[in-house]
């Protein structure tokens, strides 16, 4: 499950996979569609609705969830949408598909503030056909941070001369199920042998995005980098900036290269907005400070995922808290490239797409036992490298089409090497001074996705660099390339 960096450890259990793959293999399902320039929605506001940790998108369509694929509402390619469904049912949600695009769906449920959630409860989604063939399956689970908190998966039709599923035009549907190991009719508590019925219950919230990717306009590489350089830099250092994070993707705030500042309380979770374009590498630290004049020990304390710019999962992190300052680091992912795609491992196939990656930040609500419900304060360290190059020529136009009304939601750059407002973030933030290497190799891996380089709105802008790893949780297929050091 995961490898641990210095303190840290992979969080989730987690399972994805496609067709040629088989069924036991889960994946997390998002269907966006690529812009030859972006993917972006407008900016969006909190939930009215003031319930909710989770920032839903404010102009999402309602969808009611269907219990059967007769019933299913169709998902437009492009589109944001607000549903919901009971714990520990299967929600179906229809395509409309042709044969010429790829298309993602991702997943975000929130379960209700304060329920009880096991490691092994989360979400799975998946694309099938009409006859019920998986063209792609994901699953995320709270795993070692126990606590209540919106989790994403997604899932994709990608068009493949290596699959004869899921290839042709014609109806689709994606499916949600929430349950023990993301699978309905399951159950779970907060301890993983308690009664069923002290299971999270009631309905869980759920957000859908839709994106779809053109075909390219010439023959493009058909294989993944063999290598690439995985040696983790030198700590960023310099006076961290203020930056407060959002309470959603919608409302994810924009970092770049540098080192910032937040405050996190516990049960909260911070989302951060990282532009990358083709050819960058992002590397991630996150850190906890010391709690004055408290002690004690909270296991699976701290959570950190970066998703790409469909919203899939790239890479995870989580690690526990003792009082004093603790910090927990990505593993480092492969520059930006659309011939990351072709990987095995999840955390290198998902660095696929050039644009906006999210950073998820979330502190388990068991910290307030004993720290008191006081935030902690956080330093994100974000390290952006690599050199920019042209991207792959999209043949189409990817949706959603990007909106830069108000300079957001980026979303996937098309096949350009520079970044839709011209260029990636730089700023005074930090220096790239010294520091130790946190690193360690990790157990198994799995391909992530990311996108362009960081880039910074307002007062401060951003330079270069980064450094991550991950925690335990999620179960990953490994990948069989080797980076190189």
């Amino acid at each position: 499950m995961g490898r641990r960096r210095t303190a840290g450890v992979r969080r989730r259990a987690r399972t994805r996979g496609h067709a040629r793959v088989g069924a036991a293999l889960l994946g997390g399902v998002t269907a966006l569609s690529l812009v030859p320039a972006l993917w972006a929605w407008p900016a969006r506001a909190a939930d009215p609705s003031g319930d909710s940790p989770f920032a839903y998108a404010e102009d999402a369509a309602r969808l009611p969830a269907a219990s059967s694929t007769t019933d299913a509402e169709r998902l437009e390619l492009g589109g944001i949408y607000r549903s919901s469904l009971p714990h520990g049912t299967k929600a179906y949600y229809r395509l409309e598909l042709d044969s010429a695009t790829n298309a993602y769906v991702s997943a975000t449920v929130v379960p209700p503030p304060g329920a009880a959630v096991s490691a092994l409860d989360g979400v799975k989604v998946s694309v099938q056909d009409v006859d019920g063939g998986i063209c792609s399956v994901d699953t995320e689970t709270f795993g070692s941070v126990r606590s209540a908190r919106p989790l994403t998966a997604w899932g994709m039709r990608e068009l493949t001369s290596r699959r004869s599923r899921c290839q042709e035009a014609g109806t689709y549907y994606a499916v949600v199920e929430t349950g023990r190991g993301g699978a309905s009719g399951g159950s779970g508590a907060s301890d993983d042998s308690a009664a069923p019925d002290a299971f999270a219950s009631g309905d869980w919230g759920l957000e859908l995005t839709t994106v779809s990717e053109p075909g390219l306009s010439r023959t493009g590489a058909t294989e993944a980098p063999e290598s690439w350089n995985s040696a983790p830099p030198a700590d960023l250092t310099g006076d961290p900036v203020a930056r407060t994070g959002g309470a959603g993707f919608s409302r994810a705030t924009r970092l770049g290269h540098g080192v910032w500042r937040d405050g996190i309380r516990p049960g909260q979770t911070l989302y951060y907005e990282v532009p990358l374009g083709w050819g960058r590498q992002v590397y991630v630290t996150a850190e906890l400070g010391s709690s004055p004049g408290r002690s004690g020990a909270t296991a699976g304390a701290l959570d950190l995922t970066l998703y790409n710019p469909a919203r899939g999962p790239v890479e995870d992190t989580s690690t526990g808290y003792y009082g004093r300052q603790q910090s927990a680091d990505l593993d480092p992912l492969p520059p930006v490239g659309h011939e990351n795609r072709f990987a095995v491992a999840d955390r290198v196939s998902g660095m696929r797409f050039a644009g906006s990656y999210y950073l998820a930040v979330h502190l388990s609500a068991q910290v307030a036992e004993r720290f008191g419900d006081g935030p902690l304060g956080l330093t994100l360290r974000l390290r952006v490298s690599g050199q920019a190059r042209s991207g792959p020529g999209y043949a189409g136009e990817p949706l959603p089409r990007g909106d830069l009304r108000r300079g957001r939601r980026l979303g996937l750059a098309a096949g350009r090497g520079d970044l839709p407002w011209g260029r990636e973030g730089r700023g005074h933030a930090a220096g790239a001074g010294g520091g130790r290497h946190r690193w360690r190799k990790r157990a198994g891996g799995g391909p992530r996705r990311v996108d362009r380089g960081g880039t910074e709105t307002g007062r401060v802008g951003v330079s270069e660099g980064g450094a991550a790893d991950r925690m335990p949780g999620r179960h990953r297929r490994v990948s069989a390339q080797k980076p190189t050091a």
